[in-house]
């Protein structure tokens, strides 16, 4: 698993441990995918290169007929994530994310083959890079922005999420995805698109347009309950 850029010389974001009468504060930092594809399958990429179980990457698939996969490396991660957002199946595969410039090769055991490359950052996207990235980072810009950016983009910062969680999303870069390629279960996709409709696995979906978020992502979990 190779992470891109400069980002990742940089030290591993906090994370504070449950204590008693006190929830636990998950951060994973590290990029999310959304991309369509003629056949109506949706695919949401989420690469960790540091998180509270180490580097590790994901995928999840939404079909046209709106059934919802989660394809993950280990059954904790698998847990945790299933524990977080909503799936009819979860299969736990090795999935592995190669990096070159701009283009990027996910290989989800023998189910899922993704291409796609990365282009260059639109206006949102220079305007999220000159945010400070601690501040960007923050729980409380999460929720500040949360009004905005569903008045603007449809797109939710924070809210609920399962098991009793509560999830942050901390923006900062945007790119959108300019070409892909996906084989899922020996299937051709099709061409990328939007992502339409929205992926229903949690209380947020991503851009519509195929796009990469540079994110910090932030968990809070319930007292007691184990990760």
């Amino acid at each position: 698993m190779v992470s891109p850029g400069p980002e990742q010389a940089r030290p591993a974001p906090s994370e504070t441990s449950g204590t008693p009468g006190r929830p636990a504060l998950l951060r994973f930092d590290g990029w999310i995918t959304g991309i369509g594809t003629a056949s109506g399958t949706r695919l949401v990429l989420g690469h960790w290169p540091r998180s509270p179980f180490g580097p590790f990457s994901d995928v999840m698939v939404e079909t046209a007929e709106g059934h919802r996969v989660l394809l993950a490396p280990t059954r904790r991660t698998a847990d945790f994530i299933a524990g977080t957002y909503a799936f009819d199946e979860v299969g736990v595969v090795p999935v592995g994310v190669r990096t070159d410039g701009a283009h990027w090769s996910v290989d989800a055991g023998p189910l899922l083959t993704l291409r796609f490359t990365v282009g260059r950052r639109g206006p949102l996207g220079l305007l999220l890079r000159a945010v400070p990235g601690r501040v960007a980072a923050s729980t409380a810009c999460a929720t500040a922005l949360d009004p905005l950016a569903r008045l603007l983009l449809g797109l939710r910062t924070c809210g609920s999420a399962g098991g009793g969680r509560y999830e942050w999303y901390g923006a900062r870069d945007l790119r959108r995805v300019t070409a892909a390629t996906a084989v899922y279960e020996g299937r051709d996709l099709g061409a990328a698109g939007p992502v339409v409709p929205p992926v229903l696995f949690g209380f947020g979906s991503t851009p519509r347009g195929p796009s990469q978020v540079r994110v910090t992502t932030t968990v809070r979990v319930p007292e007691g309950q184990r990760v």
